[in-house]
C-alpha cells in the first residue's frame, strides 16, 4: 500500500491538533486576562498576544502527545464530537510516530516563544530576532505555569507518569484546563499568581471535572480493553453519578461563597447561571453515550464568566 501523501498528512496533523480544542483554551486564556484587567490590571494587546502565541503550540504539543498514546483506544472507540480522540492515526496509514513527532516540533516552537518573549528586553540590537516591546516581555511566573502545562499535559498521556491511565487523569486534566490555564492568562497580564485569583478559578476548574466524567464514560469499553484506567472504567456507574452530583454541589456552592468576595456580581452570575445545564446531566448521566450537557455548560460557564469580568473591567462593547 501507498504512503500517504502529504495532503493526507497535513489533514491528519490539522485534525490531530483538535482545533475546537486549542479556540476554547484560547477561551479559558480569554478568561484568566479578563480576570486580570477586571481586577485592575492595565491590559498589553501586544503581551496578551505574545501569550497566546506561546500558548497554542504548547496545547497542541499535549494534543499530539495524547494522539500517539491513545492510538489503540482511540482505534476501538465509538468516537462521538465531545470524546474520543481525533481518530485521524486509525483512519489513515500514516505512522503513529508522526503524532510524535509533531507533538515535540510544537512543544519545542511553543517553548521557543516562550523563552524569547521572557528574555527579551527590547534593547536595539539586543537580537539577531526583532525585538520584542519591554511591555511584551512575558513575566516569569507565567512562563514557570506554562512550562508547567506543558511537563503535566506530556505525563497526562504519556511515560514515565501516564496519568490517565492511572485514574488520575480526570483530577490532572481539570487542574491544568480550569486553573493553571486561566492563571496563566492572569499572570501574562499581572507578572504574578495571587491567592484571589486561585480561588476564582475553583468552580470551573470543578465544571471541567465533571466534563470530564461525561467524556470519559463513551470511551470506557475501549479503555478498558487497552489497561487505560480511567474513573470510568474504575468506577461503577453509581459511584460515577455520586461523583458527578458531588462535582456540580461544589461547583455551585464555591461560587455562591466566592459571589460578593472574590466574584463581583456579573462574574458570580456569569460563573453559576450556566452551570442549570448540569442538572439534565446529572439525571441522565452514565444512562447516554453523548456528554452534551456537560461540554455545553463547560463552555457557558467559560464564555459568561469571560464577558462578566469584562464588564466589571469595563471592556469597550461590554454590558457596562
Amino acid at each position: 500500500m501507498s504512503a500517504p501523501g502529504p495532503g493526507t498528512v497535513l489533514v491528519a496533523l490539522w485534525r490531530m491538533s483538535r482545533p475546537a480544542q486549542l479556540a476554547l483554551i484560547a477561551l479559558v486564556y480569554a478568561l484568566g486576562v479578563a480576570m486580570a484587567v477586571g481586577r485592575g490590571a492595565a491590559f498589553d494587546p501586544a503581551r496578551v498576544g505574545v501569550g497566546l502565541a506561546a500558548l497554542l503550540p504548547v496545547a497542541a504539543s499535549v494534543h499530539y502527545a495524547n494522539e500517539y498514546a491513545d492510538v489503540e483506544t482511540d482505534a476501538l472507540t465509538d468516537r462521538t464530537p465531545f470524546s474520543g480522540g481525533s481518530g485521524a492515526l486509525g483512519e489513515t496509514d500514516i505512522d503513529p510516530r508522526l503524532a510524535l513527532r509533531a507533538a515535540v516540533a510544537t512543544g519545542v516552537i511553543g517553548l521557543a516563544v516562550l523563552a524569547f518573549a521572557v528574555l527579551s528586553t527590547g534593547a536595539p540590537g539586543a537580537s539577531a530576532l526583532p525585538a520584542l516591546p519591554a511591555p511584551s516581555t512575558l513575566p516569569a511566573t507565567a512562563a514557570a505555569l506554562l512550562v508547567g502545562i506543558l511537563a503535566v499535559g506530556w505525563q497526562y498521556s504519556v511515560g514515565p507518569l501516564r496519568l490517565a491511565w492511572r485514574g488520575l487523569g480526570e483530577a490532572t486534566n481539570a487542574a491544568l484546563g480550569g486553573t493553571a490555564l486561566p492563571l496563566y492568562g492572569f499572570a501574562v497580564v499581572t507578572g504574578r499568581v495571587t491567592t484571589a485569583a486561585a480561588l476564582a478559578t475553583v468552580p470551573f476548574a470543578l465544571v471541567v471535572f465533571v466534563n470530564l466524567l461525561e467524556t470519559q464514560w463513551p470511551d470506557r469499553r475501549a479503555d478498558a480493553a487497552v489497561g487505560k484506567r480511567t474513573l470510568a472504567t474504575r468506577w461503577s456507574a453509581g459511584r460515577l453519578r455520586w461523583a458527578y452530583v458531588a462535582g456540580l454541589l461544589a461547583a455551585v456552592g464555591t461560587g455562591v461563597t466566592l459571589a460578593g468576595r472574590v466574584f463581583p456580581l456579573p462574574v458570580a452570575v456569569g460563573t453559576l447561571a450556566p452551570m442549570v445545564g448540569l442538572l439534565p446531566g446529572a439525571a441522565r448521566f452514565t444512562d447516554r453515550e453523548e456528554p452534551l450537557f456537560a461540554v455545553v455548560t463547560m463552555v457557558g460557564v467559560a464564555v459568561a464568566s469571560t464577558a462578566g469580568w469584562a464588564v466589571v473591567a469595563g471592556v469597550p462593547g461590554g454590558l457596562a
